[in-house]
């Protein structure tokens, strides 16, 4: 039996060499190129049965080749690969028929084990859908945490599958929702977006589902709700976990039946649309304490995306700067430059306001300083403004500290009316702080356990236990 063939495409002759040496181990025979016209040739004469491409080739970009290869050979599974990572070359990708798309750097590890699922489900034939959007939204950045973001959102746009977009406030929920519909097949329907938070308990059901005329008191006209007005596109339920209990049931019916009913109506209507919803809290805590139906989760949460904090993806906040800063301009502001030193600043403050905080900073810089390049003194002035302060003795460090458990007590205890919370508090607490205390300073130390143990002041042993222990991916730093 004849050995599979891959046919690799890349400009770089050291990354063909790294490759091909790599899954000739593997057992595979390996046709390597860097031209896009030898690619072609091969594609009409029927060669290979794995294609990796790079994107940029020197005489085309293959993801412009990439509809005429699927309709001569729509049965080859594609892997596209790219230093241009970005929500839109992800999309793309997938879009215009690849099986998947693997942004670099990347380990071999990695591209083998999808090249061995590529040999195992063959790539369906796929069409170019029209009026895909030519710009990207403003969802920045090329860590690794967010080339997973990009390429769960590029798997999603050709389904209808509920989601539930998880993350600390300021991160770009929302964003990401609006991706999925403008990236999706019900880009040209509506995108309604419901802040659950925001709507009192007593008339989310009118305002999500409508209410016939004389439905209750006040009802004077029949209304349309939220669901009707989003019908051929995506409904976003923002703060989900806020959603009352009695609107919950009626939500859980509409997923179960695709129909809804007005308050006061007695004709279903049809809900065709896609739902997306989206929290800061934890879902599967306000399961336990009974505040969320555990039906619904588990029908909501049927792909779950979280979105990293500000703070493990510190890699892209220079990105995000420039991002901001030239929106900024285009909006008839001055134009701004960020100085090494104070970037250098920028990436190592926490940003517990996470995105949000940061184009806020942003925004300031533009506003309120005449300097065209901003210094680090300036970044450390907003930086210190910006930290909310706290009457009362002791260390600020000790009182922030104190101020923020108070906090997140409060938050546990909200909405238990009287009644106690769940057992095991002083383990659930300790777990809480001590993982992401741990994660923060092995991202700080760059992966090095020996600085990092020293830093929390524990023998390297306990900190090795405590990385087995709450299962820590550690991350070293590149040598």
């Amino acid at each position: 039996m004849a050995e599979p063939t891959i046919l690799l495409a890349d400009d770089d002759a050291g990354i063909r060499t790294v490759i091909s040496r790599a899954l000739t181990q593997q057992g595979y025979n390996v046709q390597a190129t860097g031209m896009a016209s030898t690619l072609w040739r091969w594609m009409e004469d029927g060669t290979g049965d794995v294609a990796i491409l790079d994107v940029v080739l020197p005489d085309e970009n293959t993801l412009d080749l990439l509809p005429r290869i699927k309709q001569r050979r729509p049965q080859l599974p594609i892997i596209m690969m790219s230093a241009q990572n970005t929500l839109l070359t992800a999309v793309r990708a997938t879009e215009r028929g690849a099986f998947d798309y693997l942004p670099k750097p990347f380990d071999l590890a990695d591209l083998i084990a999808m090249v061995k699922r590529a040999f195992a489900v063959p790539a369906p034939g796929a069409e170019v859908a029209p009026g895909m959007p030519e710009e990207p939204l403003p969802i920045i950045g090329r860590s690794a945490p967010m080339q997973d973001i990009y390429r769960i959102i590029a798997r999603l746009i050709g389904t209808d599958l509920t989601a539930v977009v998880t993350g600390e406030s300021g991160t770009g929920k929302e964003l990401v929702a609006r991706a999925m519909h403008d990236f999706g097949k019900r880009r040209n329907g509506p995108f309604i977006a419901v802040n659950m938070a925001a709507i009192p308990k007593e008339l989310t059901e009118s305002e999500l589902f409508g209410h016939e005329k004389g439905a209750f008191t006040g009802a004077a006209v029949r209304k349309i709700g939220r669901f009707e007005q989003a019908e051929g596109g995506t409904l976003f339920l923002d703060e989900i976990g806020d959603m009352p209990l009695e609107a919950q049931t009626r939500l859980l019916r509409v997923l179960q039946s695709g129909e809804f009913m007005m308050v006061g109506g007695r004709s279903p209507i049809k809900a065709d649309l896609r739902i997306v919803a989206a929290t800061h809290r934890d879902l599967r805590l306000l399961v336990t304490q009974g505040l969320f139906r555990e039906d619904l989760f588990y029908r909501l949460n049927v792909v779950p995306i979280r979105l990293p904090p500000l703070r493990e993806r510190t890699e892209d906040i220079p990105a995000l700067v420039q991002h901001f800063l030239t929106r900024a301009h285009d909006e008839g502001l001055p134009a701004k430059t960020i100085e090494p030193e104070a970037m250098a600043l920028l990436k190592c403050h926490g940003w517990p306001g996470n995105v949000r905080e940061l184009e806020n900073l942003v925004r300031r810089l533009a506003v309120l300083y005449a300097e065209d390049a901003i210094g680090r003194d300036v970044i450390e002035v907003e930086l210190k403004e910006s930290r909310p302060s706290f009457d009362g003795g002791g260390e600020a460090a000790g009182d922030d500290l104190a101020v923020f458990v108070m906090r997140h007590l409060d938050a546990m205890f909200e909405g238990l009316e009287g009644r106690l919370p769940p057992s095991g508090l002083h383990g659930r607490i300790l777990r809480e702080i001590e993982r992401p205390l741990i994660e923060k300073v092995l991202a700080v130390t760059r992966g090095n356990q020996l600085k990092a143990a020293a830093l929390l002041g524990v023998n390297r042993n306990t900190l090795r236990k405590k990385i087995r222990e709450l299962d820590i991916e550690v991350t070293r730093a590149p040598r």
